[in-house]
Order: structure tokens, then sequence, then C-alpha cells
């Protein structure tokens, strides 16, 4: 009787839709609101990978990346992420009014 490995269910790749649905619709402009919101949290998490390759590669070769890129990289991942938050908290707070709504 062998142990089994423990694994962590990932919640995107179970999800029906994906980001691109969008790409391959005719009408994107018509995508539903999960592929909006989905493509945009892929975009988001390439702005973030990004600035992490960037500091990355500036430890490494300081030569090779320019210090404003790394900066301007880093404040386009930090924006991104808080209109994100400010998205999920916006739709978190109009979820509860409609469903305390008598």
């Amino acid at each position: 009787m062998g142990v089994t490995p423990v694994t962590v269910a990932n919640f995107r790749s179970n999800m029906v839709s994906s980001a691109e649905m969008i790409d391959q619709a005719a009408r994107p402009e018509t995508a539903s609101f999960e592929q909006t919101i989905l493509k945009a949290f892929d975009q988001m998490n390439e702005k973030q990978v990004k600035t992490s390759d960037l500091a990355q590669q500036m430890i490494v070769d300081p030569e090779s990346v320019d210090a404003h890129d790394v900066t301007i990289a880093m404040a386009e991942a930090n924006l991104s992420l808080k209109l994100a938050q400010t998205v999920i908290d916006r739709v978190v707070k109009g979820w509860n009014e409609i469903t305390t709504t008598r």
C-alpha cells in the first residue's frame, strides 16, 4: 500500500471558458463577463511575470537591462494589480447589495 501524493486542484483549469475563447470569437465585444475577467487576469499576470523576469535579469546582468524599463514595468504591474483589486471589490460589493436587497 503506497502513499499517494497530495494534489491541489487548480480552479482555473476546471473552468469551462478561457481567455482564448474571446480571441477566437467572431465578435469579441460580446464575450461573457467571465471571459472578459479571465482575460484581464491573464494580462495582469503577464505583467507581473514580465516585471519579475526583468528584475531577475537586472540582478544577473545589470548592463543588459535599463533601470527605467524595470521601474516602468513595476509601475504597470502595480497599477494593473490595484485595478484588479478595485474591480473585485466592486463586484463583491455589488453582489452583496443584490443579495441583501429585499
